[in-house]
């Protein structure tokens, strides 16, 4: 490798997740009882509340910042194509290969920059959606019809849906018997100084999410989401130093909405520059 590899430090990312419609992202439909929806929802196997998995928040993010920057989806991946560069030459300069990852049998792979937890319902969701009457526990079940264009005959279908107004955030385990404490979305290595530049991608990734869909569904009105209440913190490497147990977070107060984190993020970074050796 042309450049030694030294984690450096890493960014969070706090932010909810507002589902501005119903949300659906599906789960097995393996253990659907007779007379259960057709499509389920993906849920928390101990307290079967519905989740947003991370891997849904980084693939779409991915995929979206790739349509946007014009990369060529030339890797498959199941029945999917991701963009991959073929090249050491290309990949160096290229951030979705950086911050999303490529596969680890590349000789000039680094590791991947950025890591998108599950977010959960926040107690306050949790608590409107028990007191709602919801056709199942926190969720609602929409009603589809696929028309033959031949006969005109109606197939209809139900669709699981977390229900407009659910918020979903990220959480940090405390101590056995404590409550759980709010965590960071997003961490994201930084192991050269131009991460840190790159990171810019990962928030105009946000933005594309914002303004497609997340989940299933979304031509015909599902997922659309927003992120709200950002924080950015870090932790940065110190000479002779042990890891920092505790996030530096940047601003006490969250920055409300994606676009004014977004005019809000090269200040932020600049002040988290210095501390980049």
């Amino acid at each position: 490798m042309p450049e030694e590899l030294r984690l450096r430090g890493r960014l969070f990312l706090d932010a909810e997740i507002h589902a501005v419609t119903g949300l659906h992202i599906g789960g097995a439909g393996g253990k659907v009882a007779i007379g259960g929806v057709d499509s389920p929802v993906i849920r928390d196997p101990i307290t079967d509340e519905p989740i947003l998995p991370g891997s849904s928040l980084k693939g779409k993010m991915r995929s979206l910042l790739e349509r946007w920057g014009g990369y060529e989806p030339n890797h498959p991946i199941g029945q999917a194509r991701i963009h991959v560069c073929q090249s050491p030459d290309r990949y160096s300069n290229c951030p979705v290969c950086h911050i999303f990852g490529v596969p680890g049998e590349l000789p000039f792979a680094y590791p991947t920059r950025l890591v998108v937890r599950d977010a959960f319902l926040t107690d306050g969701s949790r608590e409107a959606l028990r007191r709602a009457d919801t056709d199942l526990p926190f969720t609602e079940v929409k009603w589809e019809a696929a028309i033959d264009r031949i006969t005109s005959a109606a197939v209809p279908r139900q669709i699981e849906r977390v229900p407009a107004g659910a918020v979903f955030r990220a959480r940090r385990f405390g101590a056995p018997g404590a409550p759980d404490e709010a965590g960071a979305l997003m961490v994201y290595h930084i192991y050269f100084p131009r991460d840190l530049d790159w990171f810019l991608h990962v928030v105009e990734a946000m933005g594309l999410v914002e303004d497609d869909y997340l989940g299933g569904y979304g031509s015909r009105g599902s997922g659309q989401v927003a992120f709200r209440r950002l924080r950015l913190g870090y932790k940065i490497a110190a000479p002779s130093a042990l890891y920092p147990e505790a996030i530096s977070w940047i601003s006490r107060d969250p920055i409300p909405d994606l676009a004014e984190f977004r005019r809000a993020l090269p200040a932020l970074l600049d002040s988290i520059r210095p501390h980049i050796s």
